[in-house]
């Protein structure tokens, strides 16, 4: 697994109490599939749940901010326990200061991934801003740290398990599989 080589970056990681991720572009590859009747249909990585689940089994919190509303997203947050969802919001960034507003969080201990331009503030406000490598330009050159993983293949645990390495708890995360 990459480590993050920049020293300052690597500190800020390590203070991580919460962890917010987009849907589409991040926990999805992007693409979206509609049914004959019009309904949507997502596609999620198990490698991705399984990111949440340590994340969670080690104290970090967890949220989804989304511009899409989306049924199976709800479903996907409730299977991995999930505490803090934000569909059909465009302001990423109003919708991330409204969870810390409400939790001992700040943006000091606040990591975000995402890959397009409403990601954006957001990513640039927390302590440890990240994105996909297919994300937009601009995303990417304003993020901190872009994983080597794309979304919906395994790009969300890869920030998962970023995170972990840099707080000192990946090998006991790990440890529950051995």
């Amino acid at each position: 697994m990459r480590t993050i080589d920049n020293i300052e970056l690597a500190k800020r990681a390590a203070n991580i109490t919460l962890a917010v991720f987009d849907v589409d572009g991040i926990l999805t590859d992007g693409s979206l599939h509609f049914l004959a009747d019009g309904s949507e249909v997502k596609m999620f990585n198990t490698l991705d749940g399984l990111g949440f689940k340590m994340l969670h089994d080690m104290g970090i919190e967890t949220a989804i901010i989304t511009g899409r509303k989306s049924p199976q997203v709800e479903m996907r947050v409730k299977a991995l326990g999930i505490t803090y969802l934000h569909q059909g919001r465009d302001d990423k960034l109003t919708a991330l200061r409204e969870i810390l507003d409400k939790t001992a969080h700040s943006e000091e201990t606040t990591a975000y991934i995402g890959d397009d331009l409403p990601d954006l503030s957001a990513i640039t406000a927390v302590a440890f801003g990240a994105t996909v490598p297919n994300g937009h330009p601009l995303v990417k050159e304003e993020a901190s740290w872009v994983t080597e993983r794309t979304g919906g293949y395994g790009a969300a645990r890869e920030f998962c398990e970023t995170i972990l390495q840099a707080k000192g708890l990946l090998a006991q995360a790990y440890q529950r599989f051995r």
